[in-house]
Order: structure tokens, then C-alpha cells, then sequence
């Protein structure tokens, strides 16, 4: 019998029919294609990654397990659970190892979400909550953002009889934005003890606010809570793929039920417990940032340009119209930046944090803009 695709396609699952893929920042060979550049002179400052590169201490535990490629990796990770469990006090059968945090919050959806449920999030949070949710067949419940960010009291009223997820971003991404312990507090006496809470803290290391609410010191006082991290930014792991969970043991039982048995590779389970050792590397990670947000937001501030607030490492820049030619027009000068209209914000394109020397490209750009059109 010959093949009907048309009627193959009409047979997946109705969730995934209606996605719209994950938009990742344009690689630095891409555009040195595109546009005939030197990819030596193009300025990456759109996937929040970390421009220190990775510590010594990485590159010489990715090394030495070089020799070892030919068997797979352990497939339970003993020795980052142990490191993990070390560094933030707690069990390894707390923890759920990710390829990546996006990993782990996909592992959140398959295994609790499922056609006649949803989950509830915020406007302008990150895309892969929606397409995690909808690639199971559960539905969406997203709430309108407030100053763009999290509406928590909104949200908690969203919650309804089928609700069975809802997840958080803290700082959020793309906006920045980060709400508060006190907040967070009355939002989860206000969430039924049934429907599980993830808080994504996937830019917790850039935060130094005092009343931010870190997810991992907050797992004893509530059962419902799953709290998301990841070794793809201030770590600089991007690369490998490597983001971890904290849960209470019987719902990391669960998500381990459905993860892959190998989904951390062997070079990234070594460089991650090196990464986190490393603790010099985290903090000159966390002091660039800090100098190169002021860099960057003087020289917004001086071209009269607004922009969120962030607490993350990259900031969202409003233009106050359109930016698909100003994109256009970075581009062109071999600088890449992030544009979120996919986030429903078309006037805003995201800049990451890079070393001082990428800033000032950036900057230099920026200036040379008209951005009231004649440029």
C-alpha cells in the first residue's frame, strides 16, 4: 500500500500541529555566510551565553575524559548528584539531571500534563513552557504579564480543576524581570498543593538582590515546588547541554521514569562538576556581567532609549517601533543580536552581556544608527 502523508500528519498529536518552534540565535557561521563577513569580526550578544569561555578547569576535566568516549556515560550521574547535593544540601534522589533545563522542563510536561489539562504561564515567558505543554496535547493558560513580568496574584486566580502545572521564570527571559520572596510566599499559599510549581531559575547566579526567593532554599517548605537550573550560563557550558532539577524525591522518582537513560552525555557530566567547583570562574562571570549591564545601559540611557530593568544577564531594549531593519541593520555590522517578536514583543530586541570589548561594539553600532529612520 502506498503512503498518505497528508493523512501521517493529520495523525500526530493536535498539540504539536500548532507549534511554533523554538527561534535560537543566528550562529556566528550563518551570518558570516549570509552576508560575506569574517566570522573573526562578528559579535554574537543573543543567546545569554557566557563570554568568558569555559574555565581551565572544564577544558582539563573534559580532557581527561576524552579516553573514555567508547562507553556510555553513567546513566544516573552519581558524581555531579554527589557535587550538587554537596553544594546546595541536599539528596541525590532529590535531583534530576536535564540535557540542558529545557530538557528537565519537558520531562516536567510529559509527565504530568496531558490532553483535558494545562498548564498556566505569563506572557512574554519562555517559549519553551508553551511548547512543552502543547507538544503533550495539553492546553495553554497564559496570563497577561504585569510591567512585563510575572502577575503572581493573576496567575494564582488562573489556576483552575485542570491545572497541573504552572511554571515561573525568576529572572524571567526575555524581559529580565524577577519578583520577589514575600511574593513568591503568598502566591504558593494561594496554588492548591496538588498542582506542581516550577520555578525556573535559570539566571539565579547573575542575582544579587537580597529578596530574591532561591528556589532551593525554599524546597522544605513546599512538596509542590520543582526548581530548574542550569550550567549553560554563568557556568558556560552552553555547549554541553547539561541543566539539572530539585524536587522532592517522589516527583524526581517520577521524572526520572521518563527521562532517557543517557541524556547527559560523559563530557558534560565531568565538566559540569568541574564548572561547579569552580567557584572563581562564577564570580568573574558575575562581576563582567554587573560592569558590562552598566556599560550598557549609560550608553542606552544616552541615546534616550528605554529599556526593562533586568536581573539577568541580558537586557531588553525597547525602540519604540519595529525592529526587524535595526536588527537588520546590527547584522550588517556583524553583531547579533536577539529580536523576541516571537514573545509578542516587536519593538524590543534583547541584548546579552558580553565582554567589554563586544559592548562596545554594540554600542559603537547603536550609535551610528538613525533610528528615526534615514540612517
Amino acid at each position: 500500500m502506498g503512503s498518505n502523508i497528508d493523512k501521517l500528519v493529520q495523525n500526530a498529536v493536535p498539540g504539536v500541529a500548532k507549534l511554533h518552534p523554538y527561534q535560537p540565535g543566528k550562529p556566528v557561521d550563518e551570518l558570516a555566510r549570509e552576508l560575506g563577513l569574517n566570522p573573526d569580526d562578528i559579535v554574537k550578544l543573543a543567546s545569554n551565553e557566557n563570554p568568558l569561555g569555559p574555565s581551565k578547569r572544564v577544558l582539563a576535566a573534559i580532557e581527561a575524559e576524552l579516553p573514555e568516549l567508547t562507553r556510555y556515560p553513567d546513566g544516573n550521574g552519581f558524581e555531579l548528584k554527589q557535587a550538587l547535593s554537596s553544594r546546595f544540601d541536599l539528596k541525590p534522589n532529590q535531583i534530576t539531571l536535564g540535557n540542558g533545563s529545557n530538557d528537565v522542563l519537558d520531562l516536567i510536561a510529559r509527565a504530568f500534563l496531558q490532553p483535558g489539562t494545562n498548564a498556566v504561564f505569563s506572557q512574554y515567558a519562555f517559549a519553551v513552557y508553551p511548547i512543552s505543554t502543547q507538544a503533550v496535547g495539553a492546553d495553554l493558560n497564559m496570563v497577561p504579564a504585569k510591567d512585563y513580568g510575572h502577575d503572581l496574584s493573576a496567575m494564582a486566580k488562573a489556576i483552575n480543576s485542570q491545572t497541573r502545572v504552572v511554571f515561573l521564570a525568576n529572572p524571567n527571559n526575555p524581559t529580565g524581570t524577577m519578583f520577589g520572596r514575600d511574593e513568591f510566599r503568598t502566591f504558593m499559599t494561594e496554588v492548591p498543593g496538588d498542582v506542581l510549581v516550577v520555578l525556573d531559575e535559570a539566571y539565579s547566579e547573575y542575582v544579587s538582590d537580597e529578596n530574591y526567593p532561591d528556589g532551593i532554599e525554599l524546597l522544605t517548605d513546599y512538596s509542590n515546588l520543582v526548581v530548574t537550573r542550569t550550567f549553560s550560563k554563568a557556568y558556560g557550558l552552553a555547549s554541553l547541554r547539561v541543566g539539572w532539577a530539585a524536587s522532592a524525591p517522589e516527583i524526581a522518582d517520577l521524572l526520572n521514569r521518563v527521562r532517557q537513560p543517557f541524556n547527559v552525555d560523559s563530557l558534560a557530566l565531568a565538566a559540569a562538576k568541574a564548572a561547579l567547583a569552580d567557584v572563581d570562574y562564577l564570580e568573574a562571570g558575575k562581576k563582567l556581567n554587573d560592569q558590562g549591564l552598566i556599560q550598557i545601559t549609560e550608553a542606552l540611557d544616552a541615546k534616550g532609549l528605554s529599556y526593562i530593568p533586568t536581573k539577568g544577564n541580558f537586557i531588553a531594549v525597547d525602540f519604540a517601533q519595529d525592529t526587524a531593519a535595526i536588527n537588520q541593520a546590527f547584522l550588517e555590522k556583524g553583531v547579533i543580536l536577539r529580536p523576541i517578536a516571537n514573545y509578542g514583543l516587536p519593538n524590543h530586541l534583547r541584548v546579552s552581556i558580553g565582554t567589554q570589548e563586544e559592548n562596545q561594539r554594540f554600542i559603537t553600532v547603536l550609535n551610528e544608527l538613525d533610528l528615526n529612520g534615514e540612517s
